[in-house]
């Protein structure tokens, strides 16, 4: 969600975090600003609406030359979206900036206790009243900036990303975290802060892990952490895999553009260096050992959004090739509904940031009652990865816009890896069968590949549909996930209804939603994974059309059957049913993004999301 950057070291810091906000937009925004340190004064510029509207700002009232400075992207939580509630916010003596990302609950009490004081709160955000409380913390310190965010984060209820300097203290930023994402980046003769290694990684791919509740303080030279108490705490360094150019267009009209057309390399590479000399299958950082793994009785997939969807596909891999029970929740509404988990129980945490929130929340809850947890994710370093048991990293690189396209298909392959990795500790397939499961999945980079040869037809007829009120999606089996996908993508970038249904439902009410010329999207599963899954969707296809409905149907080559029921027809390879969503998703993505397109909405910035979600 917010962005936030901070640099210190010999160049001109504005110039240093504009560039990094700029490569944070992607997170999603309405508002942003910066703040440097020159001369012993603390100088500020902020502005609602893009990160343009603060540029024009800087080029008529230019801000002075610095080496150290603070910037910040806001996702407007306590307040609207105004000049006044951008951040950075100042302290009622003009000498320290803050900014934040996260929620502090406790903030109402907070803002009363300083207003009793007669301090005067300019905005209406929970982070003002940080700026205040370090203004009065400082003096006991010895104009210490780590000790009084130190002090500060102990009166402090929520998660939040804290970033400050003070015009006093001319060469130190300083940040705090608490379940809320902030890494390291170390430079020569220069260090940075960000909530992404995106912000820095044209200067350093040098990163460090910080960890929960500690303080970071960063001078030039120097980087020292410790926790909320003060004491020294332990730090781990890494090394970013890509570098800034994987984090631009590329040639591309847009960011979505570029990451669909990276979906077979993002594939390969998820699935590169996956089986060892002995010919097993293995996992990034498995610390679970495999008599954990066959006392396990249940999985439980936690997931939000596009990740949930991809969960949805694993449960029917998992249950198949483990024949142990798969439960699929939505991260939000998991822990909040008593669910039974114990030390028998394997948690597959699905987030492509490692940073959602209600993700890391439902997972920290499923450790408390004792249940293993096993992360899938993108980002390298980040939370949830950090607090679970077991990792497998999607390697799909950055993904910058902000539908995701990319981390869905490589999320669907990890699920598969880590399906098949525990039917090989379980015995519940022969070693032939995960070898042939194995090379069918070698195969799928090619046919998306084969897949993005072929969308033209899916941008002409985004172009012909995009008056359309509304369009729904169906398909059984695995093709019943991939229609709520399509659904999703066309609601975040085309703004408009669209419903995802399991075909079986639609005599359940659904089928009230059709009219003449309405577009419904069908996926069709293979003829061979499941004739009667096949013949059941070619009814479903019949049931809509003769109510005047506009037919779309995705299916395999060679599928003859659904012809006559077809108005457009968008072929994909063949694949064995299980795998068919690595191909079936991609039409979906690129017609959702040319409606997009087509209505002259922002494909990569969608209205009123976040690329990476660290609030509940």
């Amino acid at each position: 969600m917010c962005g936030i950057v901070g640099y210190v070291g010999e160049k001109q810091a504005l110039s240093v975090v504009v560039d990094g906000l700029r490569r944070l937009e992607y997170r999603g925004y309405d508002s942003a600003g910066v703040a440097v340190v020159s001369d012993g004064s603390l100088e500020t510029r902020k502005k609602a609406g893009k990160l343009a509207n603060l540029e024009s700002l800087l080029g008529e009232d230019p801000l002075p030359q610095s080496t150290i400075g603070i910037g910040h992207t806001r996702w407007a939580t306590h307040g609207g979206p105004t000049d006044a509630n951008a951040h950075p916010h100042v302290s009622e003596d003009g000498k320290v900036a803050v900014i934040h990302n996260g929620i502090i609950e406790n903030f109402a009490e907070l803002r009363a206790e300083l207003s009793s004081r007669g301090v005067t709160l300019r905005s209406e955000t929970d982070t003002e009243v940080v700026a205040h409380l370090l203004a009065e913390t400082l003096p006991s310190t010895n104009m210490n900036l780590a000790e009084a965010m130190r002090i500060v984060c102990r009166q402090l209820s929520g998660a939040f990303t804290l970033v400050a300097v003070h015009c006093d203290v001319p060469d130190v930023v300083v940040g705090a975290r608490r379940n809320s994402p902030l890494v390291v980046g170390r430079g020569d003769g220069e260090n940075f802060l960000a909530s992404d290694v995106a912000a820095f990684i044209a200067h350093t791919r040098h990163a460090v892990e910080l960890g929960q509740d500690q303080v970071v303080e960063l001078r030039s030279e120097s980087i020292t952490v410790t926790d909320f108490d003060g004491q020294p705490a332990p730090t781990v360094e890494y090394e970013v895999t890509w570098d800034a150019s994987a984090a631009e267009k590329g040639g591309y009209e847009t960011f979505m553009a570029k990451e669909i057309a990276e979906q077979p390399k993002a594939v390969a590479d998820t699935l590169l260096g996956r089986v060892d000399a002995q010919g097993q299958l293995k996992l990034d950082e498995m610390r679970l050992s495999e008599e954990q793994l066959r006392e396990i009785d249940k999985v439980v997939v936690i997931a939000c959004g596009t990740a949930y969807h991809a969960g949805m596909v694993a449960k029917y891999a998992l249950e198949h090739w483990t024949r142990v029970p798969c439960e699929v929740e939505l991260a939000s509404e998991f822990r909040y509904r008593d669910p039974v988990v114990g030390p028998r129980t394997l948690v597959v945490a699905i987030s492509q940031s490692g940073e959602t929130m209600d993700t890391l929340m439902a997972m920290r809850y499923a450790r408390e009652q004792g249940a293993k947890v096993l992360a899938i994710c993108n980002t390298q370093g980040s939370t949830i990865p950090r607090e679970s048991d077991a990792v497998l990293y999607t390697h799909a690189g950055p993904e910058v816009a902000v539908a995701s396209t990319k981390a869905f298909l490589t999320q669907i392959v990890a699920t598969f890896l880590v399906s098949l990795y525990v039917a090989q500790v379980r015995q519940t397939m022969s070693q032939a069968d995960i070898d042939a499961v194995v090379r069918e999945l070698s195969d799928m980079p090619g046919k998306v590949d084969l897949v993005l040869d072929t969308t033209e037809e899916m941008k002409a007829l985004a172009d012909e549909l995009k008056d359309s009120r509304s369009v729904l999606f169906i398909g059984r089996h695995v093709g019943f996930p991939v229609a709520l996908e399509g659904a999703l993508k066309l609601k975040e970038l085309a703004y408009m209804h669209a419903e995802g249904f399991a075909a079986g439902e639609l005599k359940h009410g659904p089928i009230a939603l059709l009219e003449d010329g309405l577009p419904v999207i069908v996926v069709v599963p293979p003829p061979g994974g499941g004739a009667i899954v096949h013949e059941k969707i070619v009814s479903n296809i019949q049931e809509v059309r003769a109510r005047g409905a506009r037919t779309i149907v995705i299916a395999e080559e060679g599928d003859d059957a659904v012809i006559p029921y077809a108005d457009h027809l968008i072929r994909v390879p063949a694949c064995p049913a299980l795998l068919q969503p690595l191909v079936a998703t991609v039409p979906l993505q690129v017609f959702a993004a040319a409606m997009s397109a087509a209505k002259g909405h922002d494909v990569d910035q969608p209205r009123n999301l976040a690329k990476s979600v660290t609030v509940e």
